[in-house]
């Protein structure tokens, strides 16, 4: 019975880690590609000469930033077609605010994907070991007690099992922690290059809004 349970746990811990370094893969190839495409995309939007050829390089990107300026030149055109409308009152940068701090909400819960597991993972997996541990010297005092001895014969192996289980759920937890650390900050910079580029378009919307109310 002891073996099964220990055999259990580090079963439960190995099968932990594995989440832990998919997860991590997954992460470190999403975050390298929504970085290449933001940039390739930025460098072309900006250097754009018009306000329609903005549009047309935004639509034609599959770029997260994209996908927000498509938002962006989708409520300006609502705005700049049914200017009567209760949700287009206001200025353009309030009209156009709204609905893309709320594409960005959407774009960062899919991009936060993955972090409560590790999270979980790194706060519960040294628990799971403990618990095989506690199980691993319960058991060696069980068999102490009815052997009258105390050989090391008789507890080194539930004890060495039960350290292996306290061990293996550290293993399992650092990386977890380190990797839930490190997205977390990569997530924070990204956050914050997308919040300059909203500010940046709705700036321009502004302008274009501006310039077209002259002619």
């Amino acid at each position: 019975m002891n073996a099964f349970i220990i055999h259990s746990v580090l079963a439960i811990l190995i099968f932990l880690s594995v989440i832990t370094w998919t997860i991590a893969v997954v992460k470190i190839k999403q975050f390298k590609r929504t970085t290449a495409e933001g940039k390739s995309f930025e460098d072309a939007f900006w250097q754009a000469n018009s306000w329609d050829s903005g549009k047309q390089i935004a639509n034609q990107s599959n770029a997260i930033l994209a996908q927000l300026a498509q938002t962006g030149f989708k409520e300006f055109d609502d705005y700049k077609n049914n200017p009567q409308s209760l949700k287009n009152t206001g200025d353009v940068h309030e009209i156009l605010e709204r609905p893309l701090k709320q594409e960005i909400q959407k774009i960062l819960r899919a991009q936060e994907k993955g972090l409560s597991e590790l999270a979980s993972i790194g706060s519960t997996a040294p628990f799971i070991g403990l618990f095989g541990t506690v199980w691993g010297i319960m058991v060696a005092l069980q068999e102490i007690s009815a052997s009258g001895q105390a050989s090391i014969d008789v507890v080194a192996g539930p004890i060495g099992e039960a350290l292996i289980a306290t061990a293996v759920g550290i293993a399992a937890a650092l990386p977890a922690v380190l990797f839930y650390n490190y997205f977390v900050r990569r997530l924070k910079v990204w956050v914050t290059d997308v919040d300059s580029f909203t500010e940046a378009f709705l700036r321009l919307a502004a302008k274009q809004a501006q310039s077209q109310s002259k002619s």
